[in-house]
């Protein structure tokens, strides 16, 4: 793609466009901003755009009647609708009159980016709705997944991971969520490793529970009685401890081309929540079921009548 993509959001909401504005632009979208249909007229009058994102409750002008005014002037223009409760009769209404596809709010911002996405290629006349996926094109590229040496402390990962929810937006209408584990590694730039919340979870265990069970005399020792303030002494034990002690195998990993199925049958057959795309032996990024499942619901809605 030679450059930015252009997304004009229409929206009476001052949070809802203030939060996606920073998300898509971190994503890599290049945003304009509109609080009404007759802004966003404004802005189109002004600059071209390659796609829009457009509510369709707002005061003045809805959402239907902005959309036959931003046609007469882009017929082409791909808009993508932005329903509430109450208006999801209206946006399938709006698909008769030539917007590219329709959401729900609240909006997960993954699937809102892959909609804008298809809405672009599709602007282009690049878009083939029978055509499915690959991996490459649902992953999450490594430079946007959280990663750590093997040798750092489990201190500096359980840093590296609350950075990954803090950078997290959210409002009532547009969610991002920050990842639940941390690729882990070696020395070489090889995936070594993954730390998930559940490895250190694991890793609070005081090793006797793991441990063969004890005699009836010891039993009473390792009674849940004796817990208390055994998770804090556990926790604080975990400072110094290498990510590589505590860490789970590394992921299974798939080649960018696969399709959508293989990662599915991958998933369940091996149990796996997540697996690495590779490109020529190197890892690019990650798959995680959250995508899938974004993935099966784009192409639910778009099959409703």
């Amino acid at each position: 793609m030679a450059g930015k993509i252009k997304v004009l959001m229409v929206d009476d909401e001052e949070q809802f466009r203030s939060t996606t504005s920073k998300i898509l632009t971190r994503k890599g979208y290049e945003t304009t901003m509109a609080a009404s249909g007759e802004e966003a007229i404004e802005a189109l009058k002004k600059s071209k755009q390659d796609v829009v994102i457009l509510d369709m409750k707002m005061p003045g002008m809805d959402g239907n009647q902005t959309l036959a005014e931003l046609r007469k002037i882009d017929p082409d223009l791909p808009v993508i609708m932005l329903t509430g409760h109450g208006t999801l009769d209206s946006a399938k209404m709006s698909l008769k009159r030539g917007a590219f596809d329709y959401l729900s709010k609240p909006c997960d911002i993954d699937l809102l980016a892959s909609k804008i996405n298809d809405a672009y290629e599709f602007g282009k006349g690049g878009f083939k709705e029978k055509e499915e996926k690959k991996a490459s094109d649902i992953m999450i590229p490594l430079e946007e997944y959280t990663s750590i040496s093997a040798d750092s402390t489990v201190k500096d990962a359980i840093g590296a991971l609350k950075r990954s929810y803090e950078s997290f937006l959210s409002s009532g209408k547009v969610m991002e969520y920050g990842h639940r584990s941390i690729l882990v590694f070696d020395t070489r730039g090889r995936l070594s490793g993954i730390l998930s919340i559940l490895d250190l979870i694991k890793a609070l265990r005081p090793a006797y529970l793991t441990a063969p069970k004890p005699s009836m005399a010891d039993a009473l020792r390792y009674s849940t009685m004796f817990w208390s303030g055994l998770f804090t002494s556990q926790a604080k034990g975990l400072v110094n401890k290498k990510v590589s002690d505590i860490m789970s195998e590394p992921p299974l990993t798939i080649e960018e081309d696969a399709n959508l199925m293989e990662i599915a049958e991958m998933m369940v057959t091996e149990k796996a929540r997540r697996v690495a795309v590779t490109r020529k032996g190197k890892v690019i990024g990650v798959v995680r079921e959250q995508e899938l499942f974004f993935e099966i619901a784009r192409i639910v809605s778009g099959s409703e009548s």
